[in-house]
Order: structure tokens, then C-alpha cells, then sequence
């Protein structure tokens, strides 16, 4: 049976590719296909973003080789810059509530 964390990246793999396998290419996702996983996936994160050019400033910063896709390894630097600013969250949330 397969741990938390093992079940977390498979999730993480899994969601990539449902996304970046809807034109066809199922290695990197597409502008259209990193709004559309933004949309469902991370709706509250994209739904705090005022900037109407989110997308394209995220789409931007993702494509590390600019080539005008995100493959997985690039994708996965947002999954974590996300987990980084949730922990960080998180940590300001226990020290409110006298947790350690």
C-alpha cells in the first residue's frame, strides 16, 4: 500500500498529464492547458490573483527553457513554490493558535 507521500506524487503526475494530454502532447501543457489545470486545480490560487495577465506572468515564469510549453520538471517548480507558501502559512497558523 502506498504511502501518503507516494499517493501525493502519483496525484501530482496524474493531474499533470490529464491536463497536458488534451491537445494531443503529452509531455508539456500548453497555455491553454496550464489555465484550464489553474482553473480546476488550483481555482482559490487563481482566483486570488487580481492580475487578469496571471496566467500569461505564470505561463512566463514556468518556462524555464522558453519554448513556450511546461513540461513536468517545470511544472513541478510551482507545485512546490505553492507547498512552500502553504507551509509557510501554515506555520504562522500554529504559532497564532500556541501550537508548536
Amino acid at each position: 500500500m502506498p504511502s501518503q507521500l507516494e499517493t501525493a506524487m502519483e496525484s501530482m503526475i496524474t493531474v499533470f498529464h490529464h491536463y497536458a494530454s488534451k491537445d494531443g502532447r503529452s509531455g508539456t501543457l500548453s497555455r491553454k492547458d496550464l489555465k484550464d489545470l489553474l482553473e480546476n486545480e488550483l481555482s482559490s490560487f487563481l482566483k486570488s490573483q487580481k492580475d487578469p495577465a496571471a496566467v500569461d506572468k505564470i505561463m512566463k515564469n514556468l518556462d524555464a527553457n522558453g519554448d513556450g510549453q511546461v513540461d513536468f520538471e517545470e511544472f513541478v517548480s510551482l507545485v512546490v513554490g505553492l507547498s512552500i507558501a502553504c507551509e509557510h502559512c501554515y506555520q504562522m497558523h500554529m504559532k497564532k493558535s500556541g501550537k508548536k
